[in-house]
């Protein structure tokens, strides 16, 4: 980093910037030396609006190589949006450099009071006076609301928050995840843009919201024989575009802009419960030999394993060999983030004690399930169509993440801590942590409790 007062001039107890236009800008910049008051006699802030001006006036150089190029041919679109945009933003760190919010002219009018108009005049002529350079237009510009706010289309700024905004949110998913992730982003985009057209984001307004809700309405009581989509998947299309557009307005530095799709939601009245198996299903249609004959043997362990760990089957299908711990005394499992995959929330990290059939599958599979790794949808098609096939679920409401739900309910009815079957489901709970939860021989005493019987004919591993 450069010297932290660079730029900074002290004169009668004030802070001034003062800086040197560089060569390659003398064309359209004729102030050669800029000489600017801070209005400040405290360095601390002397220095953050020193950083804002500093930043401004290397953009305002940058954008205006273009303009002076005419480089404005039908290749040069994306670059000359991105130079609007750039000097939008430009004249939005000047006018907070001189301790003013940049609003464009229209806005200005209604929303700022007449003394401070007045004010933004007053620092205009004291910095052009009476032939302004094209540098000091600018700053005319941005404390009086003339650079050009940049149209960015609906389709063009979730580009740009796929490749700039959101980049946290990728960084630590897998490619399936961020295919996924994607895929579902870019579905409700897509439903507004086909509602309401490829608006520029500063031209869509309340009705283009209303237009967007009253559509996925139609969707969910749809006339005729068509079939009714779920409100949550209208809420969370809806949603999407919603943090869409606070999002990329946030990222230009207009936080304060009304989402158009504010408080549109739909109330989800339909129920979303997974039933569990039942302890007599599991032990007479599942824990039985030979009832996943020709069932891919990876498909079939990762089904054992989910019995007893209540775990997700994302979460079996993705371990990797150092998560499957066998040789300790207690063998377990280690649910977590790694490097190129990230898993649903924090509370989902934990150890899990093998026993019964989940130890005896891990046992069969100690180096995870590389052909269900990252193929979620794979896992789960292979599995529906191996219990429809073989009429492995009770009624057609269940699913193979009732597993889940059967480990649960069983360590409830065994009245086991609730604490312990958050810390086993991997759920948040609100009661104060102590200690790590105990240890993997408590743990696995715990879940000995409710462990079902079994055959170890199912592994062919004999008796």
């Amino acid at each position: 980093m450069e010297n932290e007062d660079r730029h900074l001039n002290k004169r009668g107890g004030h802070w001034y910037y003062l800086r040197r236009v560089p060569k390659h800008a003398f064309l359209f910049d004729t102030r050669r030396l800029i000489r600017s008051s801070l209005k400040t006699k405290s360095l601390e802030i002397a220095r953050i609006r020193r950083d804002a001006i500093e930043v401004a006036d290397d953009e305002f150089w940058a954008t205006m190589i273009v303009f002076d190029t005419g480089e404005l041919s039908s290749e040069a679109e994306i670059k000359y949006k991105n130079t609007l945009a750039r000097r939008y933003k430009s004249a939005q760190k000047r006018a907070v450099a001189h301790g003013f919010l940049y609003a464009p002219m229209e806005k200005l009018v209604d929303t700022v009071s007449l003394d401070e108009v007045m004010d933004r005049i007053q620092i205009v002529k004291k910095v052009s006076g009476d032939r302004p350079s094209r540098a000091e237009k600018d700053e005319a510009e941005a404390l009086l609301g003339g650079a050009q706010e940049p149209k960015v289309t609906v389709s063009e700024a979730f580009d740009l928050y796929c490749d700039e905004i959101a980049v946290g949110d990728l960084i630590n998913k897998s490619p399936k995840q961020k295919k996924l992730w994607m895929k579902t982003k870019r579905r409700g985009i897509a439903y507004f843009i086909d509602v309401v057209g490829d608006k520029a984001m500063t031209e869509i307004v309340r009705k283009d919201g209303l237009d967007y809700y009253k559509w996925w309405a139609g969707r969910l009581q749809p006339k005729g024989k068509e079939k009714p989509l779920k409100a949550n998947t209208a809420n969370r299309d809806i949603g999407n575009m919603r943090l869409l557009y606070s999002a990329y307005f946030k990222h230009i530095g207009d936080e304060d802009r009304q989402n158009p799709l504010r408080n549109l939601s739909f109330k989800d009245s339909s129920p979303t419960e997974v039933p569990a198996f039942s302890d007599k299903w599991v032990r007479s249609k599942i824990l039985i030999p030979d009832v996943f004959d020709g069932l891919n043997t990876e498909a079939v362990s990762i089904v054992y394993a989910l019995i007893e760990t209540g775990c997700r089957p994302s979460e079996i299908a993705n371990l990797m060999p150092d998560d499957i711990i066998l040789g300790e005394k207690v063998p377990y499992i280690r649910i977590r983030p790694r490097q190129g995959r990230e898993i649903k929330t924090q509370s989902s990290i934990r150890n899990i004690p093998l026993v019964g059939v989940s130890l005896a599958a891990m046992k069969a599979s100690p180096k995870g399930f590389p052909h269900y790794r990252d193929r979620n949808d794979l896992l789960s098609a292979s599995l529906m169509k191996a219990f429809r096939h073989r009429k492995l679920f009770p009624t057609d409401k269940h699913i193979i993440y009732s597993f889940r739900h059967s480990f649960e309910k069983r360590m409830l009815e065994a009245e086991l801590d609730y604490g312990f079957r958050c810390m086993m489901m991997g759920h948040a709970h609100s009661r104060p942590a102590y200690g790590d939860g105990g240890s993997m021989k408590y743990r696995q005493n715990q879940l000995l409790k409710i462990a079902h019987p079994f055959s170890k004919i199912i592994f062919n591993l004999g008796k």
